[in-house]
C-alpha cells in the first residue's frame, strides 16, 4: 500500500502549532513517512499515528523555548529537534546525534527543508564539544531522567534551562533521580502536561534549571 494512503491525514490542530511554518512541516512529515521505517528512523506501525503521536507531539513544545541556543540531544528521526525548529524558526538549534545514518539524514532535511537555524554535530552527548554553553536542553525517549542529567546539565550555561519530554512514568522518574539532582544543581523541578483536549495523548515535559 504506499505510504499516502497509510499517512495519518493532517489533524487540524496542526495549523495552530506551525503557523506559517505549516507547508515546512508538512513536507518533513512527509519526508520522515516516504523515509522513516526503510531507515529505521520511525517503527512500520507509526504511519498511521505519524502526525499526532510524533510531529505534534514535539511541536507542543515550542511555546516553552526561548529565543537563543538549543541543544536537542539524540535527535534520531528530528524529533523533537527538527520539529521545534520548523516551529520556532526564531531559535538557534544544534542537534546532537551519534549515528552516522541518522547524522546524514538529519543534515539531508536540514537542507531539504531550507532550515537556516539548524546546526547538526554527530557526537554522543558526553563527548560533544560545543562553542558556546547551550540556553536549553531537549530530548526525547532518550533514557532515564537520572540518566539524562549527567548528559544534559553540562551542556548548560548557568541558569540554562532542560525540557525533557517524558511519558507516563515522568513522576517515578524525578523520584528516582536525587542523586543526580543533586550532584548536578537542578532545581526548580516540574512536570508539565501539554495537549490536553488537542491530541489524542498529552505530552509531558520535564522542566528544570541548572544552577
Amino acid at each position: 500500500m504506499p505510504v499516502t494512503e497509510l499517512l495519518e491525514t493532517e489533524p487540524a490542530a496542526a495549523a495552530g502549532l506551525f503557523g506559517d511554518q505549516l507547508e515546512v512541516a508538512r513536507a518533513f512529515t512527509r519526508n520522515l513517512a516516504d523515509q522513516g521505517e526503510e531507515l529505521g528512523l520511525i517503527g512500520p506501525l507509526e504511519l498511521p499515528r505519524l502526525w499526532s503521536r510524533h510531529v505534534l507531539n514535539c511541536a507542543l513544545m515550542a511555546p516553552l523555548l526561548r529565543p537563543g541556543l538549543v541543544g536537542d540531544v539524540g535527535s534520531g528521526a528530528g524529533l523533537p529537534g527538527l520539529v521545534l525548529a520548523i516551529a520556532r524558526p526564531d531559535v538557534t538549534f544544534v542537534l546532537i546525534e551519534p549515528m552516522e545514518r541518522r547524522v546524514t539524514w538529519l543534515s539531508d532535511q536540514v537542507k531539504a527543508l531550507g532550515l537556516t537555524n539548524v546546526t547538526v554535530v554527530r557526537a554522543r552527548a558526553e563527548d560533544v564539544k560545543l562553542e558556546h554553553p547551550l540556553d536549553q536542553v531537549t530530548a526525547r525517549a532518550v533514557s532515564a531522567f537520572r540518566t539524562l542529567i549527567p548528559l544534559t546539565a553540562p551542556l548548560l550555561r548557568a541558569g540554562g534551562e532542560l525540557l525533557l519530554m517524558k511519558g507516563e512514568r515522568a513522576s517515578a522518574e524525578v523520584a528516582g533521580a536525587g542523586k543526580a539532582i543533586q550532584k548536578y544543581r537542578v532545581h526548580d523541578i516540574e512536570i508539565l502536561t501539554l495537549g490536553q483536549g488537542v491530541l489524542p495523548d498529552v505530552t509531558r515535559v520535564i522542566r528544570a534549571t541548572v544552577k
